[in-house]
């Protein structure tokens, strides 16, 4: 490999690491929480890390730019706020199947895309904190059940977060399968059914899967991810065309769906890895970190069955202990946003609430009703009112 290649590549191979690595407990948690058994979880893995994965190198090669390619984190946290919905796992893959169709349609039709846009960054942020807030106290939860494997693993976040950011939940990530592999032995079950496979289920749909799932994963990927991924892409300078890449992804995720893959979009938490100047100093030649994760996500792939097992054979709560340090920047960059707006913060708290009470109504999850909670308080005459003497008091001082 070129000498001025080999920045870039280490570059993405961390991207891909740190990435995945931090938030994989996450979108097994989710898989799992939507009905899905050890093979089809391993399989919705596999096909997230395969569609990533070409995805990062067909649209790095094509536009020369570092754009960094993840799945929806924040998607993955709401299937597990979500839960068992309507119809099983089947439906739960028809709206994954209709939030891709949904990314592809935000790219040819640009008022869906302004529509999404057009929801109070405030609402959506509240929104997304409430599909945290659940999985963000398993450690607190964790630590009273099981101390002696989840002492040593906050510990080692805690540490880490101070000295080495970046490496804090991998690290937490490492001694929690350490604890677990000196506390119980553990059963990966037939070396057979460690081979990466995938496996098709017919999605279905119904209408709680529809309004409770597909809505609010294509709002929190949209609102969550894409939007903010490129914004970090222009901050760095890059002005790719949206169109290619909501299309991309969104047929990407529409893919993957029947395999058990809930949706792929543009990175935000690790964008800044690829695109940035520690990637390298040219901006010409960050894209190769970009299809180098790529690559490095197809590997992930290969090995994703293995994973799989063993989070199956863990204690789960552990499991969600570790999901929930990974998203606890996430949790509080939410609710900085979600409170920073003083016109909408009775709203955004409405939302908030709603969407993390975890109630279920007509089939439909607390997610969909948060947000209509908080749009509907939003549009009231009175918020209206309190929102022009808002901004009437910031004027005068």
């Amino acid at each position: 490999m070129r000498r001025d290649a080999l920045q870039p590549a280490a570059a993405g191979l961390v991207a891909a690491i740190v990435g995945s690595a931090s938030t994989l407990a996450v979108v097994l948690s989710g898989l799992r929480a939507v009905g899905a058994d050890s093979g089809q979880a391993a399989s919705g893995l596999t096909a997230l890390c395969l569609t990533m994965g070409v995805a990062a190198i067909v649209i790095g090669v094509r536009t020369r730019i570092p754009v960094s390619i993840a799945w929806s984190t924040p998607g993955a946290a709401l299937l597990v706020s979500a839960g068992h919905i309507d119809g099983g796992y089947r439906a739960a893959l028809g709206a994954f199947l209709l939030t891709g169709l949904l990314i592809v349609l935000s790219g040819f039709w640009a008022l869906l895309a302004r529509a999404i846009a057009a929801i109070p960054p405030a609402l959506a942020a509240a929104m997304l904190a409430g599909i945290l807030l659940p999985l963000c106290t398993a450690p607190v939860r964790s630590i009273a059940d099981l101390p002696w494997l989840t002492a040593p693993t906050i510990l080692t976040w805690v540490v880490l977060s101070r000295v080495a950011r970046g490496w804090a939940v991998p690290g937490a990530l490492v001694v929690a399968i350490a604890a677990i592999l000196i506390d119980r032995p553990v059963d990966l079950g037939p070396a057979h059914g460690l081979l990466p496979h995938l496996e098709a289920t017919t999605p279905s749909l119904t209408v709680g899967a529809v309004i409770g799932l597909a809505i609010p994963l294509f709002v929190v990927t949209m609102a969550s991810q894409n939007v903010p991924g490129m914004t970090v892409l222009r901050s760095f300078g890059y002005r790719p065309r949206l169109r290619p890449l909501l299309v991309g992804t969104g047929a990407a995720t529409a893919i993957g769906a029947p395999f058990g893959a809930h949706a792929i979009n543009l990175a935000a938490i690790t964008a800044a890895l690829a695109a940035g100047p520690d990637a390298h100093p040219d901006p010409a030649r960050r894209w190769i970190a970009s299809v180098t994760a790529g690559f490095a996500y197809i590997v992930l792939g290969l090995t994703a069955a293995v994973a799989t097992a063993f989070v199956a054979a863990s204690p789960v709560l552990l499991i969600e202990a570790v999901a929930g340090l990974a998203l606890l920047g996430a949790l509080a960059a939410s609710l900085t946003t979600a409170a920073a707006d003083e016109s909408l913060r009775e709203p955004a708290i409405v939302t908030f609430v709603v969407s993390a009470s975890g109630v279920v109504v007509l089939g439909v999850s607390s997610a969909f009703w948060g947000l209509l909670a908080g749009l509907a308080l939003a549009a009231l005459p009175v918020g209206r009112g309190k929102a022009r003497a808002a901004a009437a008091a910031r004027s005068a001082a």
